[in-house]
């Protein structure tokens, strides 16, 4: 007999990835791109797959919820959910990219009062008619609008619908004044301030803008970058992002029936008749799907282990 060497792993092989399931809730700070701050999460994890549920400017901070392998499948409940923001506005100069980042394109020595912001803010309310800015990840034929407005060329947005819920004033000192918004899909709180500093006609552009509620995640789910190799509570389950529809226990011949895309019949008192749901089976999440006449749909299969 011999004795055998302990195999080493070459110099520079990198580690195995893994199946990662789940939810991070990043707190992402000022300076990072969200694409960078996926990479750095996946990295971390060693996670096969992730993705990002609705992106952060590199000027912005907070909460950028980060999908991970059977979770960037309910990745589209999270971008239709509900924002909240908190920002800074600086009166005096509007700007080509409508933040602090960009060229100054305007200035005027006007600054506005306090209770002239509020005057105007239920202006800014409810369904409102809002330009997205030109430097915005909106696709012009093919070509994101930012990459267009970088290179030179005129770049038209159409307005759009977009729903505000809440615009307060917190703070105002000087020629800045401190606002907070809860708003919908699609709400560019850029343009928020470009246009309040419009219709006051002192301009205006974000100084300072921070995320605080994405859908069902809050500031208090959120975990920074150095928590991620220290809390094993970080991630959270798939179905965090579900929060917002009901669930149905499931046998597992039915889970079985759902996994291969075939609907069944929800039988009992308490089953829904109609309407959007997530199946379960065990306690583990099977699909996602509508309820038509007790017969349930699925839309979305999970491979979770059931």
């Amino acid at each position: 007999m011999t004795d055998e060497k302990p195999q080493r792993r070459p110099q520079g092989e990198r580690p195995k990835k893994r199946d990662v399931n789940g939810w991070i809730i990043l707190d992402k700070g000022v300076g990072m791109t969200s694409t960078h701050a996926v990479a750095v999460v996946k990295r971390s994890l060693l996670a096969k797959k992730a993705g990002h549920a609705g992106t952060l400017d590199p000027l912005a901070s907070g909460i950028l919820p980060i999908a991970l392998g059977e979770a960037t499948k309910t990745v589209p409940f999270i971008m239709d959910g509900r924002k909240s923001y908190v920002f800074t506005v600086a009166w005096g100069a509007e700007t080509n990219t409508d933040d602090a980042e960009g060229d100054i394109v305007g200035r005027t020595d006007l600054l506005p009062d306090p209770s002239a912001i509020e005057a105007l803010l239920p202006r800014f309310t409810g369904s409102v008619e809002q330009v997205p800015p030109r430097f915005s990840a909106i696709k012009i034929q093919g070509e994101r609008a930012y990459d267009l407005a970088r290179e030179g060329e005129a770049v038209e947005l159409q307005a759009r619908t977009v729903e505000i819920d809440r615009l307060s004033l917190v703070h105002h000192e000087g020629n800045r004044s401190v606002l907070e918004a809860d708003c919908g899909k699609g709400t560019y709180v850029r343009a928020i301030a470009r246009d309040l500093g419009r219709a006051l006609g002192c301009l205006g552009h974000i100084a300072a803008l921070r995320r605080t509620r994405v859908g069902p995640f809050a500031e208090s789910d959120a975990v920074t970058v150095d928590d991620l190799a220290t809390d094993p509570a970080a991630l959270r389950p798939v179905e965090a992002a579900l929060s917002d529809i009901p669930s149905v226990p499931v046998s597992r011949d039915m889970a079985g029936r759902l996994m291969r895309g075939q609907s069944i019949i929800l039988r009992g008192r308490e089953a829904p008749v109609s309407g959007k749901v997530y199946a379960t089976c065990s306690g583990v999440l099977v699909a996602v799907g509508d309820v038509e006449r007790g017969e349930l749909v699925p839309h979305r299969v999970f491979n979770l282990g059931i």
